[in-house]
């Protein structure tokens, strides 16, 4: 997988417009947040004024989530879940630990963003086990390393693109 293609994020069309959405919301509240922080800077001494520290605190919060989304979408691929012949991003894959082949868990390998769109869980590729099993094709294990220190098998049972 090349770097370009590393630093795309897959979403649907679903999951895209739900975020975009958030983000004009995001943009459209600048002028509230700004006034709250105007309205409390007029209640005297900063540095004993809690309201004004809170709202100045809202406003660095919902600025990082601006950046962050418009970054998102900005690398977005949007659409259908690519076909690979490999597990990459976009794919719901079903996996088994440590040979146990009758304890199987299928996900989908994406950005968690995309999550309020699924019942499944998303598991990022940037993740322990996302980057072990990137490019991974069906039958092959793998090993990696847990938050833990412990050393995790698992197997690539199947996968497929997301809605297919």
């Amino acid at each position: 997988m090349s770097s370009s293609e590393a630093s795309k994020t897959w979403l649907s069309q679903d999951a895209y417009d739900r975020l975009q959405a958030e983000l004009d919301q995001a943009i459209a509240n600048r002028p509230v947040i700004a006034a709250e922080i105007n309205a409390r800077r007029e209640e005297g001494d900063l540095r004993e004024n809690g309201g004004y520290h809170a709202a100045r605190e809202e406003q660095g919060k919902a600025e990082g989530r601006i950046l962050y989304l418009k970054e998102l979408l900005r690398t977005a691929e949007v659409g259908e879940a690519p076909d690979h012949d490999k597990v990459a991003p976009g794919t719901v894959v079903t996996i088994y630990f440590d040979d146990d082949q009758s304890d199987t868990e299928t996900f989908l390998l994406g950005n968690r963003e995309i999550a309020a769109t699924t019942d499944l869980t998303v598991y990022s590729p940037e993740s322990a086990l996302g980057k072990a099993i990137l490019g991974a094709s069906e039958g092959q294990t793998v090993t990696y390393t847990a938050p833990s220190g412990a050393d995790i098998k698992v197997t690539v049972v199947k996968f497929a693109p997301y809605g297919s």
